[in-house]
């Protein structure tokens, strides 16, 4: 069994912030005066006009919340009799199709989405699944298991049929290995354990030779970020590098990977994304799998927070990386989700 497996058993479960805590930190928000029966008529008409109205469609889906948006679906659903994801995927193509139907997922509906992608064909995009498990509420977390589910039910049809029947148990079973193990993790900030924890990270990595890294995956996919937090600041008194630098020393590969995003989304999910575009963005190719995954799952979350570390860490705005970085119809739905240029 790989690494990614038995830490995805144990859960990256850090008590990050609910969305109700971060009202007004998204860039997409829900729009007033709201139509849906109004709004399903004005794509059908942008699908319809020759050469397809992208503009338009843009504008609607973007400057409508999630919510409004699945009303829009059953909205153009009860009008043409068919889904708004099949109108909009033969009218559009490349990386705007994929934007605009992600944005007609629920949250938990495109996370379930990326898991099962991730886990699709030959290998696993541990990346992917990384940055997933790694930056999700305990709420979302919840909500991406039931979706998941759902997709895999609504796939197979488990009904009477053994071997459909089988086929489902495999894969769920196999869902339930990756996704739906959760260890219960510590409330609040205790002093004492922080103080604990951290000596035992120590213990467990830098004071000796080899690393137990049993250790690092049962603290640090345990505990509440507040007091991951506080661990951390507590390790400066017994080890002269940080908690970050120690796992990169330590450890290597698929194991680094994971317990460092952990770390980083503890100490500040803002800045975890804010490098993660970075790099999305950085060099030669624009990674636009990446792109897309974040500007579409954060827009309605901490899109302002993220600017705001965006501009702080890397010295240019977040709008502007991507008015450099992209162009067409994919820059221009970028650019909405992103919000202004401030």
């Amino acid at each position: 069994m790989s690494f990614i497996t038995a830490f995805l058993q144990q859960s990256v479960y850090l008590g990050l912030p609910d969305d109700s805590t971060l009202k007004n930190e998204g860039t997409v928000t829900a729009a007033l005066n709201f139509s849906p029966d109004g709004d399903a008529g004005v794509l059908e008409k942008a699908i319809k006009t020759k050469g397809v109205d992208e503009n338009t469609i843009i504008d609607v889906l973007v400057k409508r919340s999630n919510e409004q948006r699945q009303k829009i679906k059953e909205a153009y659903q009860r009008s043409s009799g068919k889904p708004l994801e099949t109108a909009l995927k033969s009218a559009l193509k490349g990386e705007l199709e994929e934007v605009v139907l992600a944005l007609l997922k629920t949250p938990a509906q495109y996370d379930a989405h990326l898991i099962k992608q991730s886990m699709k064909g030959l290998g696993t995009d541990e990346d992917t699944l990384i940055e997933v498990m790694a930056s999700r509420t305990n709420r979302e977390m919840e909500a991406i298991k039931v979706a998941y589910m759902e997709g895999v039910h609504k796939k197979y049809k488990c009904m009477n049929n053994t071997e459909q029947n089988n086929h489902c148990y495999n894969v769920t079973h196999h869902c339930n290995i990756r996704l739906l193990r959760f260890k219960k993790m510590t409330e609040g900030v205790n002093d004492e354990l922080a103080d604990s924890d951290a000596r035992a990270l120590y213990a467990a990595g830098e004071q000796r030779k080899g690393t137990d890294a049993s250790v690092f995956i049962d603290i640090l996919t345990s505990r509440s970020g507040a007091h991951l937090r506080k661990v951390f600041d507590r390790y400066s008194k017994y080890s002269k590098v940080d908690v970050s630098k120690a796992i990169d020393m330590e450890m290597k590969g698929d194991i680094e990977s994971c317990l460092t995003a952990v770390v980083k989304c503890a100490g500040s999910r803002p800045a975890f994304f804010a490098e993660r575009l970075n790099l999305a963005m950085k060099g030669k190719g624009t990674r636009t799998k990446i792109l897309t995954r974040i500007m579409v799952s954060r827009s309605e979350i901490d899109m302002k927070r993220i600017k705001d570390a965006y501009r702080k860490d890397y010295g240019k705005t977040l709008y502007q990386e991507i008015l450099d970085d992209t162009k067409g119809d994919y820059e221009k739905i970028l650019l909405a989700l992103c919000g202004s240029e401030n």
